[in-house]
């Protein structure tokens, strides 16, 4: 068995509402075991033998419980883990920056420029299926950041990208 990671997209905004308890049921029902979610945007931590099969039938058990698509992110624990170790931000979080990480279905499309915004965010490193950021505080105690997601804007039709702060990420591998 391996311990996975599903970063489902568009969950808990507008009208989109989904319960952990919900979410939890609906990844029990699908077979799935020692199911965990994690804070209340869409994560959840289960237990399933690898296959490619995966990503499909938690989309497919997904639309079936909630009655709307919902893009799913998958990664094993060991990859987050991977992740974390090459430790992308060099220590960089503060109270001036706030770290995040775009977690893409398939490698980065070669097609997207990712440039930094200076004083708005840095892009860090773009690594096979993650683009890293870093996000800074504005004069008025804000992150910005705004112009990073424009970044999906330019993306190729059908491109699946969810994102998620670093802590997250850390919170998984826990």
């Amino acid at each position: 068995m391996t311990r996975y990671a599903a970063f489902l997209r568009g969950v808990n905004l507008g009208k989109r509402t989904v319960k952990s308890a919900e979410l939890k049921a609906a990844f029990e029902a699908m077979g799935l075991g020692n199911v965990k979610t994690l804070l209340a945007s869409g994560n959840v931590l289960f237990d399933a033998k690898a296959n490619k099969t995966l990503k499909g039938k938690t989309e497919a058990g997904l639309k079936e419980a909630f009655g709307f698509e919902v893009g799913t992110v998958l990664r094993s624990v060991d990859e987050l883990a991977t992740m974390v170790a090459a430790d992308p931000f060099k220590r960089q979080e503060g109270d001036d920056a706030k770290l995040h990480v775009m977690l893409f279905d398939a490698p980065v499309p070669a097609s997207l420029q990712a440039r930094s915004v200076p004083g708005d965010f840095d892009i860090v490193d773009v690594a096979g299926r993650e683009i890293f950021i870093t996000f800074y505080r504005k004069p008025d105690g804000t992150y910005s950041g705004n112009s990073a997601f424009d970044l999906e804007k330019r993306l190729p039709n059908g491109t699946l990208v969810t994102s998620r702060n670093w802590n997250t990420i850390l919170k998984a591998i826990a």
